[in-house]
């Protein structure tokens, strides 16, 4: 390296010496008069050009430094110590012009050594070298191969990396669920000594008890009686059993929940976003269907939800058919568990209708086919009702087509109200262990007739006529309608009875379903055999709408959120769902439901809260049905105005109707 700095001074001195050195003219060197000359290049022409010796011969020194020519030497910077901008004295000059990462050893070197035995790799060096040139014929690696040694990994020839660190690896993914937050509520209270003494005392009272019904067992005696190996010293006590099924039924419905988690997803959560390019239509989505195994056979003759546990309904389950009446069941089914019912009943004769007392959850009245009408508590244990009307109190001598709970009487008795094809309207009232029954009114194609003082019977103009359905007004409580398998609707007092209030002449087949509108006090709705459904002001005998379904209906039912939204079933197994404001001329919602085409469907209820529907067949079978958007629509709100909620809201939608139909009636008049 020495050599080559010297040889290149020698040769810049020897090209420096040409261009600079003695005087032309005098041949004398520079003198301090030359002082503008020193640090400049002097360039003559090259005919001027006259070198001697001792030019040649002159030496300049020139010093070679590793400083970076393209590095910035005025770099400034604030200080904040100083206030003003600090010149940086240290300027990185390093210039990297070929990088290359590596590890080479020296085959010889102790190093190499160690990494060969490690990786039992043969000795480098002559023996490798005789090993190739000995074995012309065969390769060094079949050597290898025979002698069972491993294979060398071959390496990457750049940084001498294996192959196998190469590969890319898939990059984390982070998985996220939302899962709702658990029930939060505050709670604070202050607790003194004796409050903590008062529970130390029932704890310690608890033990007591325990202590002396362990005493109690008689020991000696089970000794004695234990001859068998199994039998156990203490058998379990019936609480701890309470409890184990108790905490069965949560883990069951939590095993439900999560087999059938996306229809829960649905139920909750799913809403029908092709609603948004159909403006007056709807849909119906499935969600659970409830069965139960022993009930297949027998007909869904009735449906009620229970007004306090929303989730809750039940089912009356029967047979309409004359020639196959038999047993019959009274099921309980919960959306918590879809699988199996939460409550079951049988009974000697099947099921026609039921109704759940609206403040006492427990409480079901029943009809059944025979003519007898039963009330079951829930709360008890026993599989037979509490109260069952028999022949001596009373029963009906027909079928029990409708069963409706009354306000408590004035000795805050419950009763309830029942109409049969006998042709009667009774009252049922629970007194003590017994149904005392009362004739409220009793049909007839004529008129009503009712018993007159000390029993005498008044004169009847007619035959008797049979009663199919009823409902009372939601307002006016003495105020009811009576349908009749003759097709007319009777409105009703219960402080008259001798006489209708008024006669409606409303379908040609029998009457299956009248009810009155949860909001407007005027209009209730009829269903019928004949394929109709009319929409009637009780103050006009003439129905204010009527809608042909084109097949037979077997039940209707208004909606709990809106006074112009009703549903119907018919016996080809569809659901058809109206809204008078927005079409009062067709459905917006006309959708098969049940997956066999003789499937009959018989029964219809909303859901008070949840925006679903359930529907019954001739099956056995009940399934559950979410309302899409478009059937539940509510108006929109426009900016900064605030629509009217509550029930005057629904009434005025109803008003609205009913006035454009009255119009033409008063302007004839």
């Amino acid at each position: 390296m020495s050599t080559f700095f010297s040889q290149t001074n020698m040769l810049l001195m020897s090209v420096w010496s040409c261009f600079f050195g003695q005087d032309e003219e005098d041949g004398t060197e520079m003198g301090e008069g030359d002082e503008w000359m020193q640090g400049k290049t002097l360039i003559k022409p090259l005919d001027q050009l006259d070198l001697t010796e001792a030019e040649l011969k002159e030496e300049f020194t020139r010093i070679l430094t590793a400083n970076n020519p393209h590095a910035p030497q005025n770099i400034v910077r604030y200080s904040f110590k100083e206030r003003s901008y600090k010149p940086i004295s240290s300027v990185d000059q390093l210039a990297v012009h070929f990088v290359l990462e590596g590890n080479l050893l020296h085959q010889d070197s102790d190093e190499a050594r160690r990494q060969r035995a490690k990786q039992g790799l043969p000795e480098g060096g002559e023996d490798a070298g005789d090993v190739e040139e000995g074995g012309g014929e065969e390769r060094a690696d079949s050597v290898e191969s025979k002698a069972g040694k491993k294979e060398q990994k071959i390496t990457n020839q750049f940084n001498f990396s294996e192959r196998a660190s190469q590969t890319l690896n898939n990059p984390l993914r982070e998985r996220g669920c939302q899962t709702e937050p658990p029930p939060r509520a505050n709670f604070s209270a202050t607790a003194n000594q004796w409050e903590i003494y008062d529970v130390y005392l029932e704890v310690l009272q608890k033990q007591e008890k325990n202590k002396e019904k362990a005493k109690a067992v008689p020991k000696k005696d089970d000794d004695k009686g234990r001859e068998l190996k199994n039998v156990p010293l203490f058998p379990p006590q019936s609480d701890d059993i309470t409890k184990v099924a108790k905490v069965a039924k949560i883990i069951e419905r939590m095993v439900n929940q999560n087999t059938f988690d996306d229809i829960a997803q649905d139920f909750k959560y799913f809403e029908d976003a092709s609603d948004e390019y159909r403006e007056q239509e709807g849909t119906l989505l499935p969600l659970w269907k409830f069965q139960y195994d022993k009930a297949k056979r027998l007909s869904v003759t009735a449906l009620c939800w229970n007004e306090s546990y929303k989730d809750l309904f039940a089912v009356g389950l029967g047979s309409y058919d004359f020639t196959k009446q038999g047993r019959g069941m009274l099921v309980f089914y919960s959306l918590k568990n879809s699988t199996f019912p939460e409550y079951i009943y049988p009974t000697t004769s099947g099921i026609l209708c039921l109704d759940i007392h609206k403040h006492l959850p427990y409480l079901v009245a029943v009809g059944f086919y025979d003519g007898c009408v039963a009330v079951y508590n829930l709360k008890e244990e026993t599989l037979q009702p509490i109260y069952k009307s028999t022949a001596k109190s009373g029963k009906h001598t027909d079928p029990v087509w409708q069963v409706k709970w009354q306000k408590d009487d004035m000795d805050n008795n419950h009763n309830f109200f029942s109409v049969s094809s006998d042709g009667r309207v009774v009252s049922w009232t629970l007194v003590k262990n017994e149904l005392v029954f009362t004739d409220i009114i009793k049909l007839s194609l004529a008129g009503a007739v009712s018993e007159g003082p000390e029993g005498v019977q008044l004169p009847i103009m007619g035959k008797t006529s049979c009663g199919t359905s009823f409902d009372f007004h939601k307002q006016i409580d003495y105020l009811f309608l009576v349908g009749t398998e003759e097709g007319k609707i009777h409105k009703c007092s219960k402080a008259y009875s001798s006489q209708f209030l008024e006669t409606y002449n409303a379908h040609n087949m029998a009457v299956d379903a009248v009810k009155w509108n949860h909001f407007h006090t005027k209009v209730f709705i009829s269903c019928s055999s004949d394929w109709t459904v009319k929409i009637w002001d009780h103050t006009i005998k003439t129905p204010m709408f009527t809608f042909d379904l084109n097949a037979s209906v077997g039940d209707v039912a208004w909606s709990p959120y809106s006074s112009t939204v009703f549903a119907a079933v018919t016996t080809d197994g569809k659901v058809h769902t109206f809204d008078l404001s927005i079409n009062k001329y067709e459905a917006i919602c006309q959708q098969p439901v049940v997956a066999k085409k003789k499937t009959k469907l018989t029964h219809i209820e909303f859901n008070p809260v949840y925006p679903i529907i359930i529907v019954g067949d001739d099956r056995g079978y009940v399934t559950s049905l979410k309302l899409s958007p478009n059937l539940r629509k509510k108006p929109k709100e426009k900016k900064g105005q605030e629509l009217p909620k509550g029930p005057e809201v629904e009434i005025a939608k109803m008003e609205k109707l009913l006035s454009l139909l009255r119009e033409p009636e008063n302007s004839n008049a």
